[in-house]
């Protein structure tokens, strides 16, 4: 059984689904009192995690090894059920080169500190507000196209909302430029 939690005096409380699977119940308690500007269910262990994956959620903070059903035997599920969700591993298992061929966006090794717990959920959903973004500018860009192969120059100029698309464009591209410089991660190598 899930538990519920969370705090309705925070914006958005609602809106931002968390799912924290994770069979140590001092830790996944612990990981959703990090997070009480989200709506956070817990699934306490890999059986838990399947029977939740029927509900929607935005972010999953997954465990990779726990007993009986195992974080990549969770995240098997997810991508069979094609959830539309972020998904990161919070494991005490360090990397290897497997890691490359999960459908994961992010990669958290325990010990995990409340601010790096934030940072994780908070870049995941930064990480998908990019992609939303980047798919109406690519559909803006693709409509500004072929008004360009199939309009003259003097209806473009002349046109309200030829001039309108214009404007989303060139501000679609300025918020991604921004988002794009939030998600940089600084490189280990020039560090």
């Amino acid at each position: 059984m899930t538990q519920e939690t969370s705090d309705h005096d925070v914006q958005d409380s609602e809106q931002i689904r968390v799912l924290i699977v994770e069979d140590e119940t001092d830790l996944a308690d612990m990981y959703a009192e990090y997070l009480p500007e989200y709506d956070t269910s817990i699934a306490y262990g890999g059986e838990e995690a399947l029977d939740a994956l029927s509900e929607e959620y935005d972010v999953i903070l997954l465990d990779r090894r726990m007993p009986v059903v195992s974080g990549t035997e969770v995240l098997a599920a997810i991508e069979e059920q094609k959830l539309d969700c972020r998904v990161a591993m919070v494991t005490a298992v360090n990397p290897d080169f497997d890691i490359i061929d999960l459908r994961i966006d992010d990669y958290v090794v325990k010990p995990v500190t409340r601010a790096e717990l934030r940072g994780t959920v908070d870049r995941l959903l930064k990480l998908e507000e990019y992609n939303e973004r980047m798919q109406d500018l690519t559909s803006k860009k693709l409509k500004r196209n072929v008004l360009q192969v199939e309009k003259t120059r003097a209806e473009l100029s002349e046109s309200d909302e030829f001039e309108q698309l214009q404007s989303e464009i060139s501000a679609l591209e300025s918020e991604l430029d921004s988002l794009a410089a939030e998600l940089d991660v600084e490189d280990p190598d020039t560090a």
